[in-house]
């Protein structure tokens, strides 16, 4: 059967749903095509579910500290299944809730692996071919968004699900490891390492690098892997992992990294693989489409529009080096408000937030220090220990810090850097002064509430001349 659409979405992931609602508030006539369930690795298999875990674990270090705040408990235990129980309702009802609004909007879904036909002179653009049960479904479109997004890299390592995972099937898993070694110390293996020494295994991090969390501010990244460290996770720097040495037998994975001048083997009972993601860009035809561009790790090039070298392609979200699920998200606004003929603000990579949901957590926003020098540029630097922060004592969160990078003849804010107690709630407020291009001198005239856990804006963007009050 066929079907005619101004837009056709590939991908219903939060970028591709996220836009295809957005089209269809501007009247476009818009279809979305997702081979699996509509929001993505992102509500399935990555940020939701993994938050879960992370609420869980925060809400079992808190009752084993309850006497502190003068609460006694008892015994504490930990009911994994009803953890992931929990973990699979949330998921549910956001599920539900997305279906509901692209049915409210009145997008098409069409559930089934689309593919790209290449164009005729029946179709100048192409179609999308769609497999919906046993019957072919063939959408014309004027324009197309490509939101397929990304899958985990393995290193070429077996992944058996039971002894070697991704993120996707440590999710899956109906049971905690005794130990695991994970390999990689960005976020998702930092995120990993945090929830599993709270459930009470026994971690080991194998990082290449000289440092964990490399995109992060090195301050931040050292703060965080001292606090790690006191949590009694294990984290070597600098070891390049040997995949051919790992070996799953008798219950145990056992892995060798080349550490400095020695090569190390690792043991444990699992072995969660966590060294980034790659672009899903093959199996559907676009490798067909010539005028599409791809650029370092396989990303489809694209401009602040998500426009490709091909006029009637776009492409949003991790396939083209997003990374991240409120990027997708933004990138899909962007471009079904340039398809429709508005005139919407280019994307800007440096106004994105990132944030880590360890304990403590980390999130951050523009340059780095380091970045901000590397441009040239001369800088002052404010730093705030969450100790002098009222509000930090009283929740029992002190450990941390908020640094505020600024141009030194300008004092614009060039970039924000978290580590500490709701750091990926507070980071919003200081995305809102790179939108503004505002000042430090600016934050710093704030009336922060007290006593509030935002109030370490306002001190360390005093710090940034010198002034902060309660250091």
């Amino acid at each position: 059967m066929s079907h005619s659409f101004d837009v056709v979405v590939i991908g219903g992931g939060p970028g591709g749903y996220v836009a295809a609602i957005r089209g269809a508030q501007l009247g476009l006539r818009v279809a979305l095509v997702e081979q699996d369930k509509v929001g993505g690795t992102c509500l399935h298999r990555g940020c939701i579910p993994t938050k879960a875990y992370l609420r869980s674990a925060e809400v079992l270090h808190t009752l084993r500290q309850s006497r502190e705040y003068g609460v006694l408990t008892g015994g504490v235990d930990l009911d994994f299944a009803a953890v992931r129980s929990r973990k699979d309702k949330v998921v549910s009802n956001l599920h539900k809730g997305i279906q509901g609004l692209l049915k409210k909007n009145g997008v098409a879904v069409f559930q089934g692996r689309g593919a790209l036909v290449p164009p005729s002179i029946f179709s100048p653009n192409g179609l999308v071919s769609v497999m919906v049960g046993d019957q072919q479904e063939l959408l014309e479109f004027n324009k197309v968004i490509i939101a397929t997004g990304s899958r985990p890299k393995t290193l070429g390592i077996p992944v058996d699900g039971a002894h070697v995972m991704t993120s996707d099937e440590a999710l899956a898993r109906p049971d905690l490891p005794a130990s695991v070694i994970i390999i990689g110390a960005g976020v998702i293996g930092m995120e990993w390492a945090s929830l599993y020494a709270d459930f009470g295994v026994r971690v080991t991090v194998l990082e290449f690098l000289d440092r964990i969390l490399p995109t992060e501010d090195e301050a931040v990244a050292a703060e965080l892997h001292k606090l790690m460290t006191r949590r009694k996770v294990e984290i070597v720097t600098g070891a390049a992992v040997l995949p051919e040495s790992v070996q799953a037998e008798g219950g145990q994975v056992r892995v060798q990294a080349r550490v400095g001048e020695q090569v190390r083997e690792f043991q444990a009972e699992a072995l969660l693989i966590a060294v980034g993601r790659e672009p899903v860009t093959r199996g559907f035809g676009l490798e067909n489409r010539e005028r599409v561009t791809y650029g370092p790790g396989g990303f489809i090039q694209v401009d602040g529009f998500g426009r490709t070298g091909d006029p009637a392609i776009y492409a949003i979200g991790d396939v083209a080096g997003g990374g991240l699920a409120h990027v997708a998200s933004h990138q899909g606004i962007i471009a079904m408000e340039h398809i429709a003929g508005l005139n919407p603000e280019p994307f800007a990579p440096v106004r994105v937030p990132r944030c880590v949901y360890t304990r403590p957590e980390v999130a951050s926003v523009g340059l780095t220090e380091a970045q901000a020098r590397e441009q040239g540029r001369e800088v002052r630097v404010g730093t705030f220990p969450w100790r002098g922060i009222g509000k930090a004592l009283v929740h029992g969160s002190v450990d941390g810090f908020a640094k505020i990078v600024a141009d030194a003849a300008t004092g614009d804010v060039l970039g924000v850097h978290l580590i500490g107690p709701d750091a990926t709630n507070l980071i919003a407020e200081a995305g809102l002064a790179l939108t503004l291009n505002a000042s430090a001198w600016e934050l710093g005239q704030v009336i922060y509430p007290h006593p509030t856990l935002a109030e370490i804006f306002g001190e360390a963007a005093l710090a940034v001349e010198g002034r902060a009050i309660h250091m």
